[in-house]
Order: structure tokens, then C-alpha cells, then sequence
């Protein structure tokens, strides 16, 4: 086996080239555009479907030095956590606290058929979770970071397990949320016409506010706050470690930190922190550490897991669906908002948030009529505030299967 090695500095390059290869096809290429796939899994995933082939037929094997790719996770959780208003909450009335507690629900039920069919199946419970909140609702960025923890635990090949099942939970996500509105549309002969809320105005000016020009003096102070959050965060993961023995991922520490900071800064007005400029420091980290992550998968792993993680996988969409289809319409009124609402609900709840907004999208310009409840109300929920119960939940697990 010939073996090519490639050191800190060329690891990264490469995957920025990864990320701008895939942002290039993300634009080029219609499907992948419509499904709404991430630059960083087009490039990454894609190069490691190349390692793969190069492995079994040609003998050539890649190692890569990826010492940046964790300090890029936490720095983009807590730039998530940065993001995490609570006091949203009460702005989004009962329209955004019916829908939230429906992901929060959601992300308990994909983790507990996860470990039950593992552990039906004769896995390991926590490839099972790996396959359930980790990947689906909590997407790209959760699989890479909780992968390895898992990994850490025992569990072979769970890394790669988990972005496997973000990678089919974006492709369903993005395939079947618009039909299953279509579906609940025709089924209900629904009215076409998107309700006025009255209690998402603020929400809605907010959306149409202008953003703060972004400059260089601003991004240093975001910089500096994330790296302290960073390191605030690392503590008390290591804290709660060794003095403790629970088991805390190292960037949700910082990402709470980063939620405790945000929401005193919004009471004391301690600093300026736009969320555009919040949003470009985001969009960097998670773009550079998830395409190291792509890019490393060991794709050949899943021989031996291919057949329980799809069993998992299969079961995880079908519950969606009937969730979204016999209890997520109803609860959200029976209306057209509501039909939207499901579409999104699908596409975050097995992708990720753009999915979510794809399939509104699409629905939304089938019938000519746009859903401001919608549109506010589901990425909010799918982008920042499902975290304060999905990640502790996830942590919990971790802890009492591992």
C-alpha cells in the first residue's frame, strides 16, 4: 500500500479547494442545487469517494493531518451559540413554541428507535444514535463532532456512520418534504392562503432589517469573543470531565457559554454583535471543518454496518413522514401554513435548515402563495433553538450507553 501523507497546511489547502470545487458545482449542477447539498459535502464527500477507489483498486492510501478541523468545530458552535436568543421565544408566541416542542419531541423519539433497532439488530447503542438526532436533526456539523466521541467510547467507525446518515438524511430531507405538503394539500383540500400572524410582526422586521456593514475592526472583535468562548468552553468540558465524569463534547460547552453571553449581552448591551457578521465567521468554520471531515471519511468502514445503519435510516423517514402527515398538520391548524410548516419540518428534521427552506420554498411557488409563519418559524427553530434540548439529550446518551 503506497501511502501519501499531507501535513496541517496541506490538508487545509486542500480543503479549501474541496470547498470551492463544491460551491462551484453547487451552482452548476441543477440537481444538487434543488436538493440543496452543502459546498462542503460536494467536495469533501466527493474526494472521498475518490481516497476510496484509490484504496481498493489502486493500492494508494491517504493520511491527512487534520489538527485544525476541531478548532474549527467549536469556534462554529460557538458561533451558533452566539446566535441562540431565548428571548425569541416569547416573540414567536404559540405558532413557534407548538412547532418547537414538536423538533424537541422529535429529536427524543429519532435517538430512542435509533438505540432501540441497534440494539435490536445486535449493534452497538450508540451507532444507533449516531443514526438518529446526531445525524438527522442535528445534521453535518452535530455527526462530525459527536462522532468521535463516540469512537472515543469504543464504537468502531462511528465517525463515519454518522456522516453517512447526514448525507442520506439531506438527500431524503430534500426529496420529500414539498410532496408530503403536496400530499397533505390535496388529501384536506386545503384554502390556498397564508394566515397573518400578528405575533411574529417583530420576528417578521427583524428579517427585513438592514445588516451592520461588515469590516475588519468588526470580525477581530467577533474573533476575539469566539476564542474566548472557546476557551471558556473547553474548561468547563474538561471540568465537568474530570471532576464529574460526564461526558460533554468540547464544543458544547462553548456553544452554552456562547448561549449564557448572548442573552446577557442582549439584557446589558455589553457589545456589538450583529448577526450577519456572527454569520460570516459561521459560514467559514463550518465550510473548512466539515470538508476536513468529508474528505477524511473512511468510507470503506460501513461494509460492515451498511445494512443496520439503512434498516435505521429507513425506519427514522418513515416516522417523520407519519409524524409530520397525521400529527404535525394538525397540530400547527390544518391549514396552508401548516402544510408548509410540515415541509420544513421534514427537511430540517432529516437534513439540515436550508433543506427545511427548500421545500418551503418549492411548496410555496407551486401555489403562488408565500407563508411568512412559515418561513420564520422553521429555520428558526431548525437553525438555533432545537439545541437546547437535542444536545443534552444527545449528551445523555453518550453517557448512559456508552
Amino acid at each position: 500500500m503506497n501511502l501519501i501523507t499531507l501535513d496541517v497546511m496541506n490538508t487545509t489547502a486542500l480543503a479549501a479547494l474541496l470547498l470551492m470545487l463544491g460551491l462551484v458545482l453547487q451552482r452548476k449542477v441543477g440537481l444538487l442545487h434543488q436538493l440543496c447539498v452543502p459546498a462542503p459535502v460536494i467536495g469533501g464527500f466527493g474526494f472521498a469517494l475518490v481516497v476510496w477507489v484509490a484504496r481498493s483498486w489502486g493500492g494508494v492510501e491517504f493520511q491527512f493531518d487534520t489538527a485544525l478541523q476541531t478548532p474549527l468545530m467549536i469556534a462554529f458552535f460557538a458561533t451558533v451559540g452566539l446566535g441562540g436568543s431565548l428571548a425569541l421565544l416569547k416573540k414567536g408566541g404559540k405558532v413557534l413554541g407548538i412547532y418547537l416542542v414538536a423538533c424537541w419531541g422529535l429529536a427524543l423519539l429519532q435517538n430512542g428507535l435509533g438505540i432501540g433497532i441497534a440494539t435490536l439488530l445486535g449493534e452497538h447503542p450508540l451507532l444507533g444514535l449516531m443514526a438518529g438526532a446526531v445525524s438527522l436533526e442535528g445534521g453535518f456539523g452535530a455527526a462530525a463532532a459527536f462522532g468521535p466521541e463516540a469512537e472515543a467510547l469504543g464504537v468502531t467507525g462511528a465517525t463515519t456512520a454518522a456522516l453517512a446518515s447526514a448525507t442520506f438524511g439531506m438527500v431524503a430531507g430534500g426529496l420529500l418534504g414539498a410532496p408530503v405538503a403536496r400530499l397533505l394539500i390535496n388529501r384536506h383540500k386545503v384554502d390556498i392562503h397564508a394566515e397573518q400572524v400578528h405575533d411574529l410582526k417583530e420576528l417578521q422586521a427583524a428579517e427585513r432589517s438592514v445588516p451592520t456593514p461588515i469590516t475588519g475592526v468588526l470580525l477581530l472583535k467577533i474573533l476575539a469573543v469566539v476564542l474566548c468562548t472557546m476557551i471558556t468552553g473547553l474548561w468547563l468540558s474538561g471540568y465537568l470531565r474530570a471532576d464529574f465524569d460526564i461526558i460533554l463534547p468540547s464544543y458544547v460547552g462553548a456553544m452554552f457559554i456562547a448561549i449564557v453571553l448572548r442573552n446577557l449581552n442582549e439584557k446589558f448591551a455589553l457589545l456589538t454583535l450583529p448577526d450577519n457578521a456572527i454569520h460570516v465567521v459561521s459560514d467559514f468554520c463550518l465550510g473548512i471543518f466539515l470538508t476536513m471531515a468529508m474528505m477524511s471519511l473512511q468510507l470503506w468502514q460501513l461494509a460492515d454496518l451498511g445494512w443496520s445503519l439503512l434498516i435505521i435510516l429507513v425506519v427514522q423517514t418513515l416516522a417523520i413522514i407519519l409524524l409530520a402527515v397525521f400529527l404535525m398538520f394538525r397540530l400547527m391548524g390544518g391549514n396552508y401554513d401548516a402544510a408548509v410548516l410540515c415541509a420544513g419540518f421534514v427537511g430540517h428534521g432529516l437534513g439540515a435548515t436550508p433543506n427545511a427552506v427548500a421545500n418551503m420554498g418549492a411548496v410555496c411557488d407551486r401555489y403562488k402563495v408565500f407563508s411568512h409563519k412559515a418561513f420564520i418559524v422553521a429555520p428558526l427553530c431548525g437553525a438555533v433553538l432545537i439545541d437546547i434540548v437535542a444536545i443534552p439529550a444527545i449528551t445523555w446518551c453518550l453517557n448512559v450507553f456508552s
